[in-house]
């Protein structure tokens, strides 16, 4: 059964989780991460394209059971990626893994104002170990 609710997660719980193979870091902003750098390890669908990208996220995230979204303070896209996210599982009607859909609190800037890692790699997929 795929989560039907989102909540949201603080960057310390999210640190805590990461290094976990079963949570995928979903970043929806969209050009600011080719400047500003992102969390290690995350996966880039930006919110203007997010909709099309659906069917490509849901492969990506395959029996991934933790998925947090994130934009630049999770206030707008971030929430509202993670609501498209579950809506589209529940219109699927495919069971991926996913049990829990998570919006990271204070977004990207949060996360890096609080002196997380971040990363500036321009690989895609971004590397785990570059942080």
């Amino acid at each position: 059964m795929a989560a039907n609710s989102v909540t949201y997660i603080s960057s310390s719980q999210l640190l805590r989780l990461k290094p976990r193979p079963n949570i995928a870091v979903i970043d929806v902003r969209d050009d600011e991460r080719n400047y500003d750098g992102h969390i290690a390890g995350s996966l880039h669908f930006a919110s203007d394209t997010f909709r099309e990208k659906l069917p490509k996220l849901v492969e990506a995230v395959q029996g991934k059971d933790t998925i947090v979204f994130h934009c630049a303070l999770s206030q707008v896209r971030g929430p509202k990626c993670a609501r498209k996210f579950v809506d589209y599982l529940s219109e699927i009607n495919e069971d991926v893994g996913t049990k829990n859909v998570m919006v990271l609190e204070r977004g990207y800037n949060g996360w890096e104002a609080s002196g997380r890692p971040v990363c500036r790699c321009t690989e895609v997929p971004c590397r785990d170990e570059c942080a």
